[in-house]
């Protein structure tokens, strides 16, 4: 129990000090997407305030953020994925490429996860 609060207090220490990093916007985030029942891996790059759709899902790039002079750096992604037939979104927030289980998608038949903002 003591190594999990330990865990919990690590992980918040480190998002307090991701908070005060100094960002830049990418032009649009590169993202890859996981069919679970197929096997099927897609990258796909989306246009900040642009959708991409693969199988029965629509993924929205609201905005991509990455640690500003570092390009390659860390990414930090807010999307808006709705799947064909939903009225409610199935994941809307942020995504950290680096901790793609920190807030992922929950879903049964898809994953995606962030690999870079995209900068031209």
């Amino acid at each position: 129990m003591s190594r999990l609060i330990a865990l919990f207090v690590c992980v918040m220490l480190a998002s307090v000090s991701m908070a005060q990093l100094a960002t830049s916007n990418g032009t649009g985030v590169t993202l890859r997407a996981l069919d679970k029942l197929t096997g099927r891996v897609t990258d796909l790059q989306v246009a900040a305030g642009q959708s991409a759709t693969v199988g029965r899902i629509t993924v929205r790039a609201n905005e991509c953020r990455y640690p500003e002079g570092n390009a390659a750096g860390e990414a930090y992604a807010s999307l808006t994925i709705t799947e064909i037939g939903e009225d409610a979104p199935v994941y809307q927030g942020w995504m950290i490429a680096s901790s793609p289980a920190l807030n992922p998608m929950d879903h049964q038949r898809y994953d995606v996860w962030v690999l870079r903002c995209t900068t031209s």
